[in-house]
């Protein structure tokens, strides 16, 4: 286990690392210049001179080469610096963490919702296998997979909040104002988990542990609850995992749609200034979140199932 560990973690500094390169060299080929970008931020247009903008190209560094520019910020991350906003001149640090935290309530809301829809839904359509209910239950699950986060959040708000008036339109604050973020968040992920969750448990009732429980006289409900749901989780965890990375994915979306003020906002604002350093420290947030959760959801594979063995391990 502690070598699959520490091969997995090497594999998450590569993987990094390559995101990196990626977001840095693709924002600097980006049409526009930077220097400007962050002119305009600081001093306006109106006023703005060709003296000003070269003078922060060369105190931001940015009439270095590319490839200076990078090894230079590269050599800053490795200390724990990630460097200062281009256009507001505070650490980008200490502006991601600010955010992070309503990224994350959010995120973790959107998984709630999703799971407590999903999960009983999979589950009783798997039970109620090609009845009315099973159609049902798949046909609000593709739709769920087809409808983009935009146009759902749009529609939310239309509803509850200026027809009905039931939760305030944008902004951060508590249950209300979380509310249709995260379902507008959580709703693919419900839907695929959905899915899954139903083909998941439909494999499972049809082993022969299943069979010999029924055949022994069990209570279907016991037989649902203490043997098929345990097993049939197992995949499901693995997409919970992997949907929770795309969560702070979708979050740059919705964030921006409720005026919701996580990373996600800080992301999109950065692109829209060229702030290179706060796009890129953006980035390896999301990256490094991504590749951990996977690493998670690797080493409780053992616990969930104790019949898998990484590499290297004894077998019983």
């Amino acid at each position: 286990m502690l070598r699959y560990v520490a091969r997995r973690l090497l594999l998450t500094a590569v993987v990094v690392l390559g995101v990196t390169v990626l977001t840095f060299f693709i924002m600097h080929f980006a049409p526009g210049d930077p220097a400007e970008m962050v002119a305009i931020a600081r001093y306006g247009m109106e006023n703005l001179t060709r003296d000003q903008i070269e003078a922060i190209r060369k105190a931001e560094g940015l009439d270095a080469p590319v490839y200076v520019q990078y090894a230079k910020w590269l050599n800053h991350i490795v200390r724990g610096d990630f460097g200062r906003s281009l256009s507001t001149g505070e650490p980008v640090l200490k502006e991601i963490l600010i955010r992070f935290p309503a990224t994350l309530k959010l995120a973790l809301a959107a998984m709630i919702v999703s799971l407590l829809i999903a999960i009983p839904v999979g589950v009783v359509s798997a039970l109620k296998q090609y009845s009315l209910i099973d159609y049902l239950a798949m046909a609000g699950a593709l739709i769920g997979v087809c409808v983009p986060h935009f146009w759902l959040g749009l529609l939310l708000i239309l509803l509850f909040s200026v027809h009905l008036g039931l939760f305030p339109v944008c902004g951060y604050g508590g249950l209300r104002h979380l509310a249709l973020p995260a379902l507008t968040l959580g709703s693919a992920m419900a839907a695929v988990t959905a899915r899954l969750m139903r083909s998941s448990m439909l494999e499972v009732l049809n082993q022969d542990y299943i069979t010999t429980a029924r055949a022994k006289g069990l209570p279907e409900r016991a037989i649902v609850a203490r043997h098929a749901l345990r097993n049939a989780l197992i995949p499901v965890v693995t997409m919970v995992g992997l949907q929770f990375g795309h969560l702070l994915e979708g979050a740059v979306v919705v964030e921006s749609i409720f005026a919701w003020p996580g990373v996600g906002k800080l992301l999109v604002d950065a692109i829209f200034d060229r702030d290179f350093a706060l796009i890129q420290g953006c980035v390896m947030l999301f990256a490094s979140v991504f590749v951990t959760i996977n690493l998670v959801v690797d080493i409780l594979y053992v616990y969930l199932d104790p019949r898998i063995r990484y590499e290297g391990e004894a077998q019983p």
